[in-house]
């Protein structure tokens, strides 16, 4: 896939009436792949619909890779999978630019971030100056190579993923890093009856999958997210939950400006899955973990007896408690 030298212009915007029931056959075609997740799913299209990013922490063998490859299967795009590891240098993620002796001219050779879904598999294994090759493009949807800027197609989503009990030969997501996604999840052990489907194999492989909407079909209902109403009581409310994180005694950083920007725009994306042109004090509370909890710092001098993650969910529920919620 080549990189483009222009931006082409957005396609039309559908009426609202219509982003419900494709977004609902999306996720039912998801549902198919990924058993007894459906928490999961949604979020998932929350970050595709908000032009976020995913990460995926958990243990191996629950469905990381899985629900990458189905997101990706069930839209009519291209899709590229990169297995991280230490010896990955930023080249072999953005392309190389080459000298070409028959036309004595140095050609760009685009790498695997061209492409419309990228899976980072194990993420945190590559060096921090792998990782920081990411950073320009999952911010400003670019890449820029000896000093030529190249646009990347839309849509463009990243979905890493990373084991959180394994810590040899790893290197931990820098801050910076951490921002760039809307949320981190975490998919869970299915439950009895979800897992009774997988063992006789009733889920459907991504593979087997079709695709439901096409790239600018993604295009256009990400386009939709914004026309969804937010109150100013709404805002303040978020706001407050933000200035909290930023006084509480156990953390260390609170959330950032980008932070709080990307919970307004989740809570437009959730409101628009869900079929409605407004969005509700329930979204922000719904989405404020996943979206704030990989952005906070636990204070050095709090001793957790368990992981970070853990401790700052637990953080944002007590702040959520607290914090009052706009009728």
């Amino acid at each position: 896939m080549s990189p483009r030298e222009t931006v082409e212009a957005p396609p039309a915007a559908v009426p609202l009436s219509q982003a419900f029931s494709r977004l609902s056959e999306l996720e039912a075609a998801l549902a198919q792949a990924i058993r007894g997740k459906a928490e999961v799913i949604r979020l998932s299209l929350v970050c595709l619909i908000a032009k976020g990013h995913l990460l995926i922490e958990d243990v191996p063998g629950v469905g990381k890779t899985t629900l990458a490859h189905a997101l990706a299967r069930s839209v009519r795009s291209s899709f590229h999978r990169l297995q991280f590891t230490s010896d990955m240098l930023p080249s072999d993620v953005l392309g190389v630019t080459i000298y070409n002796a028959h036309t004595s001219e140095f050609e760009f050779k685009p790498g695997p971030i061209f492409t419309h879904f990228l899976l980072g598999d194990e993420i945190n294994r590559a060096t921090p100056k792998t990782q920081s090759a990411l950073l320009e493009a999952m911010n400003e949807r670019q890449i820029t190579i000896d000093g030529r800027s190249y646009p990347l197609s839309e849509p463009f989503m990243v979905i890493a993923t990373q084991n959180p009990v394994e810590h040899h030969g790893t290197y931990p997501l820098p801050e910076s890093q951490l921002d760039r996604f809307l949320m981190r999840l975490r998919i869970g052990y299915p439950d009895e009856h979800s897992e009774r489907e997988i063992l006789r194999d009733v889920a459907r492989a991504p593979s087997e999958m079709r695709a439901v909407l096409s790239g600018d079909e993604v295009v256009q209902l990400q386009s939709l997210a914004p026309r969804v109403r937010v109150e100013e009581a709404l805002v303040d409310y978020m706001l407050s939950i933000v200035a909290r994180t930023r006084e509480h005694d156990s953390l260390a950083l609170g959330v950032s400006p980008r932070g709080a920007q990307a919970l307004y725009r989740a809570t437009q994306a959730l409101a628009l899955i869900e079929g409605r042109d407004y969005a509700i004090p329930d979204d922000v509370k719904r989405l404020a973990i996943p979206v704030f909890a990989h952005r906070v710092i636990i204070h050095s001098r709090v001793s957790p007896g368990q992981r970070s993650h853990d401790l700052a969910e637990r953080i944002l529920e007590e702040i959520l408690t607290f914090v009052e919620v706009p009728l």
